[in-house]
């Protein structure tokens, strides 16, 4: 901020003839100590170094960034990329029309250059791209160390040839570094922290956080004060499932030194987690209109204070979720860890065929749920666990109370598909006929939607080779499909919102690119 600042103050006072004179008084000074070191081979050399700012080499730096980010869909740092070159490109321009600097005067230009010298824009180029590379390529620690040496490295070295070739003041380059490197670095650290958006290149989803170093020592710490746990050791669980959290298995102590240790589970929300849920939902807003109606949760604790309530009525309603422990805060706003019970040595559906008693027991989960007038809102086969002959149903996080009767068609559907990839959609159907009518099911399969099945299930279902949901279909009496496209003003207003943004991106790009010099 400081260097920002005192940029600010550089430019006002260039534009004062009093000061403009002294501040290059001293700048002359300078060039002209180094122009008289010149020599041939060190010449030579400089204008080698000169290419490192060339246009050639800033947008090959900048497009491989850009495919990188793309290619690890990186989609917040590719964001915030672009509007970091195209910001630092508007600054450029602006001072460079409102300072209208002219090259160094009485020294031989050996360089070189083109409009007017304040700042340095090759300099503020290559400083742009690569602190690009450094905060959306690079992870955070010892290789993003390396890597700011590395492009500090770069940028001496044009700095160096920019003076030695006396294309630039001193103060030219300066200038550049702040615009190029200091301001960019501001903008990432505000708009992809490391804890919300780390770098990784480890196999998993990218949502998922990094749970050692100091947010190892958060945790334990918010265990220990907020709800007396003390905790052994924390580890990743069921990271093939949702991103929507970061799912977590501990081993905690209740109580004093000497306890039994109890295996839990855990669930880490943080900033980007609230993010992904608000797309999310304008997706589903979008897809489904009033019947998926939702509003996206206004903070981090707003969203493990739903999910801690959705498990309280589940267990109060009598349906087989685990036993909530609460949650803590690690930080506030921003992080917060929900513990719940662990079921250990249960397998996910699928796993193996399921018993007639295990099929009624899914069944019946659903028919509790109806009856209890809550919906579950996302049953697949990682949501449902077989333990000791019960079926357990977790991840309540989507949960809603008082659904729409097509909400809860969709989860008997649902639940009948997942059931039937380890059995058979005749003996689901049978079954299912026990604890609902005919016409529950066929009005379930009519509501059902490639769109109304979960991702995985989706995919199970594929994978599977039989047309699941055509043969519950020919079981269940006929039924013309349940129509899903509800149009309110909202729904409008956000699908007419979403596609001016689209076709303002597309519109934007060449002039985008242009604008930012990488074309």
């Amino acid at each position: 901020m400081l260097a920002v600042a005192s940029t600010g103050a550089l430019w006002i006072a260039l534009r004062v003839t009093p000061a403009l004179a002294a501040i290059t008084k001293v700048d002359l000074a300078v060039v002209r100590i180094i122009v008289d070191l010149r020599a041939t081979p060190a010449t030579r050399v400089m204008r080698a170094l000169d290419d490192l700012g060339s246009g050639a080499t800033i947008r090959i730096l900048a497009w491989a960034t850009i495919g990188a980010l793309v290619a690890w869909r990186r989609f917040q740092h590719l964001v915030t990329y672009l509007a970091t070159l195209l910001a630092g490109s508007f600054v450029e321009t602006v001072a460079a029309m409102q300072v209208a600097r002219i090259r160094p005067a009485g020294v031989v230009i050996l360089g070189r250059w083109d409009g007017y010298a304040h700042p340095s824009r090759p300099v503020a180029g290559l400083a742009l791209v690569l602190a690009g590379v450094t905060y959306t390529v690079v992870p955070a620690g010892v290789w993003r160390r390396r890597m700011t040496w590395a492009a500090g490295a770069a940028l001496g070295c044009l700095a160096a040839a920019r003076l030695y070739l006396a294309t630039d003041h001193p103060t030219d380059v300066l200038a550049a570094l702040v615009v190029g490197w200091v301001l960019p670095a501001m903008i990432f650290g505000w708009a992809t922290p490391d804890d919300a958006f780390p770098v990784s290149y480890r196999r998993g989803r990218r949502a998922h956080l990094d749970i050692g170093g100091q947010r190892d020592r958060a945790i334990r710490q918010a265990l220990d004060q907020q709800l007396g746990f003390t905790l052994g050791s924390v580890e990743y669980f069921g990271l093939g499932g949702s991103a929507g959290s970061t799912p977590l298995r501990l081993s905690v102590q209740r109580g004093g030194e000497g306890t039994a240790k109890t295996l839990m589970f855990a669930k880490l929300y943080a900033v980007s987690h609230l993010r992904s849920d608000r797309s999310y939902k304008l997706a589903r807003s979008i897809l489904y209109g009033r019947l998926e109606d939702e509003r996206p949760f206004s903070s981090v604790r707003r969203l493990v204070e739903y999910e801690d309530h959705l498990l309280r009525l589940f267990r109060d309603v009598g349906l087989p979720t685990p036993a909530p422990y609460g949650f803590v805060e690690i930080t506030p706003e921003r992080e917060y860890l929900i513990v719940m019970e662990f079921f250990a040595g249960a397998e996910e559906l699928g796993q193996r065929p399921l018993t007639v008693e295990e099929i009624d027991d899914g069944v019946a989960i659903v028919r509790r749920m109806w009856d209890s007038g809550v919906a579950h809102r996302d049953i697949k086969p990682s949501n449902l666990l077989v333990r000791d002959g019960r079926i357990q149903l977790i991840d309540v996080a989507f949960g809603a109370v008082r659904p729409t009767p097509w909400r809860q068609a969709v989860d008997l559907a649902n639940m009948m598909l997942s059931l039937a990839l380890a059995s058979s959609p005749d003996q689901v159907y049978e079954r299912a006929l026990r604890v609902f009518t005919a016409d529950d099911v066929a009005e379930a399969f009519a509501a059902s939607r490639a769109v109304t099945i979960p991702a995985q299930l989706k995919s199970r279902i594929r994978s599977d080779g039989r047309d699941l949901p055509g043969e519950f279909r020919r079981l269940a009496p006929p039924r013309p499909p349940v129509a899903i496209q509800r149009w309110t003003l909202r729904r409008a207003g956000a699908t007419l919102a979403v596609a001016a943004v689209a076709a303002l991106l597309v519109w934007g790009s060449a002039v985008y690119a242009r604008t930012a010099g990488l074309l």
